[in-house]
Protein backbone atom coordinates (compact mmCIF):
# COMPACT_ATOMS: atom_id res chain seq x y z
CA UNK A 1 0.00 0.00 0.00
CA UNK A 2 1.13 3.59 -0.74
CA UNK A 3 3.13 5.44 2.41
CA UNK A 4 1.85 2.00 4.20
CA UNK A 5 4.27 -0.47 2.98
CA UNK A 6 7.50 1.35 4.56
CA UNK A 7 10.20 -0.35 6.31
CA UNK A 8 8.63 0.05 9.91
CA UNK A 9 5.44 -1.16 8.97
CA UNK A 10 6.94 -4.19 7.35
CA UNK A 11 9.34 -5.15 10.19
CA UNK A 12 6.14 -4.91 12.59
CA UNK A 13 4.01 -7.45 10.52
CA UNK A 14 6.50 -9.85 10.20
CA UNK A 15 6.83 -9.80 14.28
CA UNK A 16 3.18 -10.28 14.67
CA UNK A 17 3.42 -13.62 12.07
CA UNK A 18 2.74 -12.52 8.59
CA UNK A 19 5.38 -14.76 6.39
CA UNK A 20 5.89 -12.42 3.32
CA UNK A 21 6.03 -8.73 3.54
CA UNK A 22 5.67 -5.67 0.01
CA UNK A 23 6.81 -2.69 0.66
CA UNK A 24 4.87 0.25 -1.27
CA UNK A 25 4.64 0.11 -5.24
CA UNK A 26 7.62 1.65 -6.66
CA UNK A 27 8.09 2.96 -10.20
CA UNK A 28 10.75 1.75 -12.07
CA UNK A 29 11.76 4.88 -13.91
CA UNK A 30 12.17 6.74 -10.19
CA UNK A 31 14.10 3.49 -9.05
CA UNK A 32 16.35 3.65 -11.57
CA UNK A 33 17.93 6.84 -11.13
CA UNK A 34 18.81 5.60 -7.83
CA UNK A 35 22.06 4.56 -5.87
CA UNK A 36 22.23 1.06 -3.62
CA UNK A 37 24.11 2.63 -0.75
CA UNK A 38 25.09 0.65 2.88
CA UNK A 39 23.90 2.80 5.71
CA UNK A 40 26.09 1.44 8.56
CA UNK A 41 24.68 4.05 11.18
CA UNK A 42 21.15 2.48 10.56
CA UNK A 43 22.32 -0.97 9.26
CA UNK A 44 20.45 -0.70 6.13
CA UNK A 45 20.83 -0.32 2.72
CA UNK A 46 19.22 2.30 1.10
CA UNK A 47 17.88 3.33 -2.40
CA UNK A 48 18.57 6.44 -2.64
CA UNK A 49 17.53 9.51 -5.44
CA UNK A 50 19.28 12.35 -6.79
CA UNK A 51 18.06 14.64 -4.24
CA UNK A 52 18.69 12.49 -1.70
CA UNK A 53 15.45 11.18 -1.01
CA UNK A 54 15.13 7.82 0.76
CA UNK A 55 12.92 5.65 -1.96
CA UNK A 56 13.40 2.29 -0.53
CA UNK A 57 15.09 0.83 2.40
CA UNK A 58 15.39 -2.35 3.39
CA UNK A 59 17.30 -4.21 6.25
CA UNK A 60 19.05 -7.67 6.62
CA UNK A 61 15.70 -8.54 9.36
CA UNK A 62 13.21 -8.69 6.50
CA UNK A 63 15.77 -9.78 3.70
CA UNK A 64 14.03 -13.48 3.48
CA UNK A 65 10.60 -12.39 3.48
CA UNK A 66 10.02 -8.69 1.91
CA UNK A 67 8.97 -8.77 -1.89
CA UNK A 68 9.74 -5.57 -3.82
CA UNK A 69 6.47 -4.53 -5.45
CA UNK A 70 7.25 -2.51 -8.82
CA UNK A 71 5.02 -0.53 -11.17
CA UNK A 72 6.39 -0.56 -15.24
CA UNK A 73 5.17 -0.98 -18.17
CA UNK A 74 8.43 -1.11 -20.30
CA UNK A 75 9.85 -4.92 -19.91
CA UNK A 76 13.74 -3.80 -19.71
CA UNK A 77 13.52 -1.00 -17.11
CA UNK A 78 11.53 -3.86 -15.21
CA UNK A 79 14.28 -5.74 -15.37
CA UNK A 80 16.96 -3.18 -14.68
CA UNK A 81 15.82 -2.27 -11.77
CA UNK A 82 15.10 -6.66 -10.43
CA UNK A 83 18.73 -6.56 -11.28
CA UNK A 84 19.55 -3.53 -8.71
CA UNK A 85 17.50 -4.65 -6.02
CA UNK A 86 17.81 -8.68 -6.00
CA UNK A 87 19.98 -8.80 -3.84
CA UNK A 88 18.22 -7.61 -1.51
CA UNK A 89 15.19 -8.33 -1.81
CA UNK A 90 12.76 -12.32 -1.48
CA UNK A 91 11.31 -11.97 -4.71
CA UNK A 92 9.97 -9.25 -7.14
CA UNK A 93 6.31 -8.51 -7.78
CA UNK A 94 4.72 -6.40 -10.71
CA UNK A 95 1.61 -4.27 -9.68
CA UNK A 96 -1.11 -4.85 -12.34
CA UNK A 97 -4.11 -4.28 -9.94
CA UNK A 98 -3.77 -0.55 -8.93
CA UNK A 99 -6.42 1.54 -10.49
CA UNK A 100 -5.04 4.84 -8.96
CA UNK A 101 -4.08 7.41 -12.44
CA UNK A 102 -0.93 7.79 -10.89
CA UNK A 103 -0.42 4.50 -11.29
CA UNK A 104 -2.56 3.79 -14.83
CA UNK A 105 -1.82 7.18 -16.75
CA UNK A 106 1.78 5.72 -17.59
CA UNK A 107 0.33 2.11 -18.64
CA UNK A 108 0.83 0.66 -15.63
CA UNK A 109 -1.15 -1.15 -12.55
CA UNK A 110 -4.49 -2.14 -13.81
CA UNK A 111 -4.08 -0.53 -17.10
CA UNK A 112 -1.64 -3.40 -17.86
CA UNK A 113 -5.19 -5.85 -17.67
CA UNK A 114 -5.95 -4.28 -21.46
CA UNK A 115 -2.45 -5.70 -22.70
CA UNK A 116 -1.53 -9.00 -21.74
CA UNK A 117 1.24 -9.03 -24.80
CA UNK A 118 2.92 -6.46 -22.84
CA UNK A 119 2.12 -8.30 -19.44
CA UNK A 120 3.72 -11.57 -20.89
CA UNK A 121 6.85 -9.14 -22.29
CA UNK A 122 7.59 -7.96 -18.80
CA UNK A 123 7.30 -11.39 -17.03
CA UNK A 124 9.18 -13.34 -19.28
CA UNK A 125 11.77 -10.98 -19.48
CA UNK A 126 11.90 -10.65 -15.58
CA UNK A 127 11.64 -14.78 -15.12
CA UNK A 128 14.43 -15.31 -17.74
CA UNK A 129 17.00 -12.73 -15.92
CA UNK A 130 16.70 -13.13 -12.65
CA UNK A 131 17.11 -15.68 -10.11
CA UNK A 132 14.68 -14.76 -7.60
CA UNK A 133 10.90 -15.35 -7.65
CA UNK A 134 8.99 -13.05 -9.84
CA UNK A 135 5.10 -12.90 -9.18
CA UNK A 136 2.57 -10.42 -9.61
CA UNK A 137 -0.72 -9.36 -8.88
CA UNK A 138 -4.01 -8.35 -10.80
CA UNK A 139 -7.67 -7.34 -10.41
CA UNK A 140 -10.36 -9.34 -12.25
CA UNK A 141 -11.90 -8.74 -15.60
CA UNK A 142 -15.34 -8.43 -16.77
CA UNK A 143 -16.08 -12.05 -16.87
CA UNK A 144 -14.90 -15.12 -15.09
CA UNK A 145 -13.74 -16.67 -18.53
CA UNK A 146 -11.70 -13.58 -19.51
CA UNK A 147 -10.18 -13.43 -16.13
CA UNK A 148 -9.08 -16.95 -15.76
CA UNK A 149 -7.37 -16.77 -19.81
CA UNK A 150 -5.28 -14.25 -18.58
CA UNK A 151 -4.64 -15.92 -15.74
CA UNK A 152 -3.28 -18.88 -17.83
CA UNK A 153 -1.37 -16.72 -19.91
CA UNK A 154 0.15 -15.55 -17.00
CA UNK A 155 1.05 -18.87 -15.64
CA UNK A 156 2.98 -19.91 -18.62
CA UNK A 157 5.43 -16.55 -18.26
CA UNK A 158 6.49 -19.45 -15.26
CA UNK A 159 6.18 -16.30 -12.66
CA UNK A 160 6.05 -18.25 -8.96
CA UNK A 161 2.79 -16.98 -7.62
CA UNK A 162 -0.07 -14.85 -8.83
CA UNK A 163 -2.49 -12.64 -6.18
CA UNK A 164 -5.56 -11.82 -6.99
CA UNK A 165 -7.68 -9.07 -6.11
CA UNK A 166 -11.10 -9.65 -5.92
CA UNK A 167 -12.46 -6.77 -7.15
CA UNK A 168 -12.75 -5.32 -10.86
CA UNK A 169 -10.77 -2.37 -11.69
CA UNK A 170 -13.26 0.48 -11.31
CA UNK A 171 -14.57 -1.20 -8.15
CA UNK A 172 -13.93 0.06 -4.82
CA UNK A 173 -13.58 -1.46 -1.27
CA UNK A 174 -17.12 -0.81 -0.47
CA UNK A 175 -18.25 -3.07 -3.52
CA UNK A 176 -18.28 -6.85 -2.29
CA UNK A 177 -15.39 -8.91 -2.99
CA UNK A 178 -15.64 -11.69 -6.04
CA UNK A 179 -14.54 -14.66 -3.61
CA UNK A 180 -16.15 -16.71 -6.73
CA UNK A 181 -13.92 -15.53 -9.37
CA UNK A 182 -10.76 -16.05 -6.99
CA UNK A 183 -11.23 -19.96 -6.31
CA UNK A 184 -12.44 -20.34 -10.58
CA UNK A 185 -8.85 -19.01 -10.83
CA UNK A 186 -7.65 -21.24 -7.70
CA UNK A 187 -8.94 -24.36 -9.64
CA UNK A 188 -7.66 -22.78 -12.84
CA UNK A 189 -4.25 -23.01 -12.24
CA UNK A 190 -1.02 -24.90 -10.79
CA UNK A 191 1.19 -22.33 -9.70
CA UNK A 192 -0.19 -20.85 -5.82
CA UNK A 193 -2.80 -17.87 -6.07
CA UNK A 194 -3.05 -15.17 -3.45
CA UNK A 195 -6.31 -14.01 -2.09
CA UNK A 196 -6.44 -10.24 -1.94
CA UNK A 197 -9.21 -7.79 -1.31
CA UNK A 198 -11.34 -9.58 2.31
CA UNK A 199 -10.29 -7.06 4.62
CA UNK A 200 -13.88 -5.04 4.23
CA UNK A 201 -16.20 -8.06 4.09
CA UNK A 202 -14.24 -10.98 6.28
CA UNK A 203 -11.48 -10.17 7.93
CA UNK A 204 -12.41 -9.03 11.27
CA UNK A 205 -9.64 -10.60 13.25
CA UNK A 206 -7.27 -13.60 12.51
CA UNK A 207 -9.07 -16.53 12.26
CA UNK A 208 -10.96 -14.54 9.41
CA UNK A 209 -8.02 -15.91 7.33
CA UNK A 210 -8.88 -19.34 7.23
CA UNK A 211 -12.34 -18.26 6.27
CA UNK A 212 -11.42 -16.10 3.28
CA UNK A 213 -8.70 -18.34 1.88
CA UNK A 214 -11.11 -21.32 1.93
CA UNK A 215 -13.71 -19.19 0.66
CA UNK A 216 -11.67 -18.56 -2.43
CA UNK A 217 -9.51 -21.79 -2.62
CA UNK A 218 -6.21 -19.62 -2.47
CA UNK A 219 -3.13 -20.76 -1.39
CA UNK A 220 -2.44 -17.74 0.78
CA UNK A 221 -3.96 -14.66 1.94
CA UNK A 222 -2.84 -10.98 1.21
CA UNK A 223 -4.35 -8.60 3.86
CA UNK A 224 -4.09 -4.96 3.23
CA UNK A 225 -6.35 -2.58 4.57
CA UNK A 226 -7.25 -4.33 7.92
CA UNK A 227 -3.18 -4.82 9.00
CA UNK A 228 -2.87 -1.02 8.25
CA UNK A 229 -5.78 -0.66 10.90
CA UNK A 230 -3.68 -3.31 13.00
CA UNK A 231 -1.02 -5.17 11.99
CA UNK A 232 -1.36 -7.35 14.90
CA UNK A 233 -4.44 -9.32 12.51
CA UNK A 234 -1.44 -11.67 12.19
CA UNK A 235 -1.50 -12.48 15.47
CA UNK A 236 -2.75 -16.18 16.17
CA UNK A 237 -2.92 -15.37 19.84
CA UNK A 238 -4.93 -12.80 18.86
CA UNK A 239 -5.08 -8.32 18.48
CA UNK A 240 -2.38 -7.04 20.75
CA UNK A 241 -3.63 -3.54 22.57
CA UNK A 242 -3.61 -0.67 20.22
CA UNK A 243 -1.56 1.32 22.36
CA UNK A 244 1.38 -1.54 22.58
CA UNK A 245 0.66 -1.48 18.35
CA UNK A 246 1.40 1.75 17.98
CA UNK A 247 4.34 1.80 20.25
CA UNK A 248 6.26 -0.89 18.73
CA UNK A 249 5.52 1.06 15.55
CA UNK A 250 6.71 3.62 16.69
CA UNK A 251 10.02 1.94 17.86
CA UNK A 252 10.53 1.03 14.18
CA UNK A 253 10.31 4.41 13.12
CA UNK A 254 12.89 5.72 15.52
CA UNK A 255 14.90 2.75 14.66
CA UNK A 256 15.25 3.29 11.19
CA UNK A 257 14.87 7.01 10.88
CA UNK A 258 11.16 7.19 8.88
CA UNK A 259 10.45 10.40 7.84
CA UNK A 260 7.71 11.91 10.07
CA UNK A 261 4.73 12.77 7.99
CA UNK A 262 4.90 8.97 6.76
CA UNK A 263 5.31 7.29 10.59
CA UNK A 264 2.65 10.06 11.57
CA UNK A 265 0.36 9.02 8.27
CA UNK A 266 0.36 5.31 9.53
CA UNK A 267 -0.22 6.12 12.80
CA UNK A 268 -3.86 8.07 11.68
CA UNK A 269 -4.31 5.04 9.96
CA UNK A 270 -4.80 3.27 13.31
CA UNK A 271 -6.21 5.13 15.14
CA UNK A 272 -9.08 5.57 12.80
CA UNK A 273 -12.06 6.85 15.32
CA UNK A 274 -9.77 7.94 18.02
CA UNK A 275 -8.23 10.98 16.08
CA UNK A 276 -10.71 13.56 17.16
CA UNK A 277 -9.22 12.75 20.75
CA UNK A 278 -7.06 14.56 23.02
CA UNK A 279 -3.91 12.15 21.82
CA UNK A 280 -5.57 12.64 18.33
CA UNK A 281 -5.25 16.13 17.92
CA UNK A 282 -1.58 15.95 19.83
CA UNK A 283 -0.78 13.16 16.79
CA UNK A 284 -2.22 15.45 13.92
CA UNK A 285 -0.52 18.75 15.09
CA UNK A 286 2.80 17.19 15.33
CA UNK A 287 5.36 18.31 13.41
CA UNK A 288 8.81 16.24 13.49
CA UNK A 289 9.55 12.51 15.24
CA UNK A 290 10.60 14.07 18.87
CA UNK A 291 6.92 15.24 18.93
CA UNK A 292 5.07 12.49 17.81
CA UNK A 293 6.95 10.61 20.56
CA UNK A 294 6.03 12.81 22.65
CA UNK A 295 2.14 12.18 22.30
CA UNK A 296 2.29 8.79 22.65
CA UNK A 297 5.04 9.31 26.00
CA UNK A 298 8.25 7.95 24.19
CA UNK A 299 10.15 11.11 24.69
CA UNK A 300 12.82 9.52 26.60
CA UNK A 301 12.81 6.85 24.24
CA UNK A 302 13.77 9.14 21.13
CA UNK A 303 16.13 10.78 23.02
CA UNK A 304 18.35 8.10 24.24
CA UNK A 305 17.82 6.38 20.47
CA UNK A 306 18.90 9.17 18.47
CA UNK A 307 22.03 9.78 21.57
CA UNK A 308 23.10 5.60 20.34
CA UNK A 309 22.93 6.57 16.73
CA UNK A 310 24.22 10.35 16.91
CA UNK A 311 27.66 8.56 19.16
CA UNK A 312 27.49 5.44 16.20
CA UNK A 313 28.18 7.77 13.34
CA UNK A 314 30.78 9.69 15.38
CA UNK A 315 32.70 6.55 15.79
CA UNK A 316 32.17 5.67 12.56
CA UNK A 317 33.12 9.06 11.10
CA UNK A 318 36.28 8.83 13.57
CA UNK A 319 37.13 5.70 12.45
CA UNK A 320 36.62 6.51 8.65
CA UNK A 321 39.25 9.34 9.27
CA UNK A 322 41.52 7.44 10.81
CA UNK A 323 41.52 4.80 8.00
CA UNK A 324 41.99 7.69 5.55
CA UNK A 325 44.64 9.17 7.30
CA UNK A 326 46.62 5.40 7.13
CA UNK A 327 45.81 5.00 3.22
CA UNK A 328 46.47 8.67 2.72
CA UNK A 329 48.69 9.40 -0.56
CA UNK A 330 51.61 11.71 0.77
CA UNK A 331 52.46 12.74 -2.75
CA UNK A 332 48.88 14.28 -2.85
CA UNK A 333 48.77 17.99 -1.92
CA UNK A 334 45.50 18.76 -0.27
CA UNK A 335 44.20 22.42 1.08
CA UNK A 336 40.92 22.93 2.93
CA UNK A 337 38.80 24.72 0.24
CA UNK A 338 35.07 24.46 -1.17
CA UNK A 339 34.03 25.86 -4.26
CA UNK A 340 31.25 28.87 -4.02
CA UNK A 341 29.98 29.30 -7.34
CA UNK A 342 29.12 33.17 -6.32
CA UNK A 343 32.62 34.00 -5.88
CA UNK A 344 33.05 33.40 -9.68
CA UNK A 345 31.43 35.32 -12.90
CA UNK A 346 28.70 33.35 -14.51
CA UNK A 347 29.60 29.92 -16.90
CA UNK A 348 33.16 30.67 -15.23
CA UNK A 349 34.67 27.75 -13.02
CA UNK A 350 38.01 27.03 -11.63
CA UNK A 351 37.92 23.68 -13.96
CA UNK A 352 37.81 26.05 -16.70
CA UNK A 353 41.21 27.87 -16.21
CA UNK A 354 42.67 25.05 -14.80
CA UNK A 355 42.32 23.47 -18.48
CA UNK A 356 43.22 26.46 -20.06
CA UNK A 357 46.50 26.62 -18.74
CA UNK A 358 47.57 22.95 -18.82
CA UNK A 359 46.67 23.58 -22.88
CA UNK A 360 48.65 26.58 -22.76
CA UNK A 361 51.62 25.14 -20.58
CA UNK A 362 51.13 22.18 -23.29
CA UNK A 363 50.04 19.41 -20.45
CA UNK A 364 48.40 16.42 -20.61
CA UNK A 365 44.11 17.82 -19.79
CA UNK A 366 43.85 17.68 -16.19
CA UNK A 367 42.32 14.01 -14.57
CA UNK A 368 39.44 14.19 -12.04
CA UNK A 369 39.34 10.65 -9.75
CA UNK A 370 36.26 11.22 -8.14
CA UNK A 371 34.92 8.78 -4.93
CA UNK A 372 31.43 9.00 -2.62
CA UNK A 373 32.00 8.27 0.86
CA UNK A 374 29.24 5.34 2.11
CA UNK A 375 28.79 7.00 5.71
CA UNK A 376 27.24 10.32 5.14
CA UNK A 377 27.38 10.18 0.97
CA UNK A 378 29.72 13.07 0.14
CA UNK A 379 32.28 13.30 -2.44
CA UNK A 380 36.05 14.12 -2.69
CA UNK A 381 38.00 14.23 -6.08
CA UNK A 382 42.18 14.33 -6.51
CA UNK A 383 42.92 15.67 -10.12
CA UNK A 384 46.49 15.46 -11.53
CA UNK A 385 47.84 17.45 -13.55
CA UNK A 386 51.29 17.40 -14.99
CA UNK A 387 51.83 14.06 -12.85
CA UNK A 388 51.10 15.81 -9.12
CA UNK A 389 47.91 15.05 -7.08
CA UNK A 390 45.80 17.84 -5.68
CA UNK A 391 42.62 17.65 -3.07
CA UNK A 392 40.68 19.31 -1.04
CA UNK A 393 40.54 17.88 2.39
CA UNK A 394 36.90 18.86 2.57
CA UNK A 395 34.11 16.68 1.17
CA UNK A 396 31.15 18.27 -0.45
CA UNK A 397 27.85 16.99 -1.29
CA UNK A 398 28.13 16.52 -5.16
CA UNK A 399 30.50 14.90 -7.63
CA UNK A 400 31.03 18.36 -9.72
CA UNK A 401 31.93 20.50 -6.04
CA UNK A 402 34.54 18.44 -4.95
CA UNK A 403 36.23 18.60 -8.72
CA UNK A 404 35.70 22.20 -8.79
CA UNK A 405 37.78 22.13 -4.89
CA UNK A 406 39.98 20.13 -6.25
CA UNK A 407 40.94 22.43 -9.26
CA UNK A 408 41.13 25.54 -7.04
CA UNK A 409 43.53 23.09 -5.00
CA UNK A 410 45.84 22.76 -7.78
CA UNK A 411 45.32 26.34 -9.36
CA UNK A 412 46.80 28.04 -5.83
CA UNK A 413 49.46 26.18 -5.61
CA UNK A 414 50.77 26.69 -8.75
CA UNK A 415 50.17 30.25 -8.26
CA UNK A 416 47.70 30.49 -11.51
CA UNK A 417 44.55 32.99 -11.35
CA UNK A 418 41.26 31.06 -10.95
CA UNK A 419 38.30 32.96 -11.94
CA UNK A 420 37.12 34.93 -9.19
CA UNK A 421 35.56 38.06 -9.25
CA UNK A 422 38.10 39.89 -6.56
CA UNK A 423 40.80 38.84 -9.61
CA UNK A 424 39.67 41.81 -11.01
CA UNK A 425 39.53 41.18 -14.94
CA UNK A 426 38.37 38.14 -16.49
CA UNK A 427 39.98 37.42 -19.48
CA UNK A 428 38.07 34.38 -19.94
CA UNK A 429 35.08 36.20 -20.02
CA UNK A 430 37.06 38.59 -22.29
CA UNK A 431 37.38 35.65 -24.87
CA UNK A 432 34.02 35.24 -24.72
CA UNK A 433 32.16 38.16 -25.25
CA UNK A 434 34.90 38.66 -28.16
CA UNK A 435 33.69 35.28 -29.65
CA UNK A 436 29.78 36.04 -29.13
CA UNK A 437 30.47 39.05 -31.30
CA UNK A 438 32.67 37.50 -34.22
CA UNK A 439 29.87 35.18 -34.37
CA UNK A 440 26.96 37.87 -34.64
CA UNK A 441 29.21 39.78 -37.03
CA UNK A 442 29.75 36.79 -39.14
CA UNK A 443 25.95 36.50 -39.18
CA UNK A 444 25.37 39.89 -40.40
CA UNK A 445 28.00 39.89 -43.48
CA UNK A 446 26.81 36.11 -44.18
CA UNK A 447 29.34 34.46 -43.68
CA UNK A 448 29.44 30.41 -43.41
CA UNK A 449 28.18 29.79 -39.28
CA UNK A 450 30.60 26.77 -39.97
CA UNK A 451 33.53 28.72 -39.93
CA UNK A 452 36.70 26.85 -38.83
CA UNK A 453 36.83 26.60 -35.13
CA UNK A 454 40.88 27.52 -34.92
CA UNK A 455 39.52 30.96 -36.61
CA UNK A 456 37.62 31.91 -33.31
CA UNK A 457 37.30 31.80 -29.65
CA UNK A 458 34.46 28.36 -29.41
CA UNK A 459 33.33 28.00 -25.67
CA UNK A 460 31.15 25.70 -25.41
CA UNK A 461 29.97 23.50 -22.25
CA UNK A 462 31.21 19.37 -22.76
CA UNK A 463 28.81 16.90 -21.89
CA UNK A 464 30.56 15.35 -19.32
CA UNK A 465 30.23 16.34 -15.62
CA UNK A 466 33.85 18.34 -16.37
CA UNK A 467 32.57 21.40 -16.97
CA UNK A 468 35.08 22.78 -18.87
CA UNK A 469 35.39 25.28 -22.23
CA UNK A 470 36.92 24.17 -25.61
CA UNK A 471 39.55 26.62 -26.12
CA UNK A 472 41.41 27.17 -29.75
CA UNK A 473 45.01 26.10 -29.78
Amino acid sequence: MVRVGTLPMRLLALDYGADIVYCEELIDIKMLQCKRVINEVLETVDFVAPNERIVFRTCERERDHVVFQMGSADAERALAVAKLVESDVAGIDINMGCPKEYSTKGGMGAALLSDPDKIESILTTLVKGICKPVTCKIRILPSVEDTVNLVKRIEKTGIAAIAVHGRKKEERPQHPVHCDVIKAISEAVSIPVIANGGSHDFIKEYADIETFQKATAASSVMIARAAMWNPSIFRKEGFCPLKDVMQDYIKYAVRYDNHYTNTKYCLCQMLREQLETTQGKKLHAAQTTQEICEVFEMGDFYEETTAIFEAKKTSLETKMQDEDDQMEDPDVIKMAVRFDKREYPPQITPKMYLLEWCRKEKHPQPVYETVQRPLDRLFCSVVTVAERKYRSSLWDKSKKLAEQAAAIVCLRTLGVPEGKLCEGENHLVNKRKRGDQERLISRDHGEDPAEPSHKKANFIEETSDMDVLKMPR
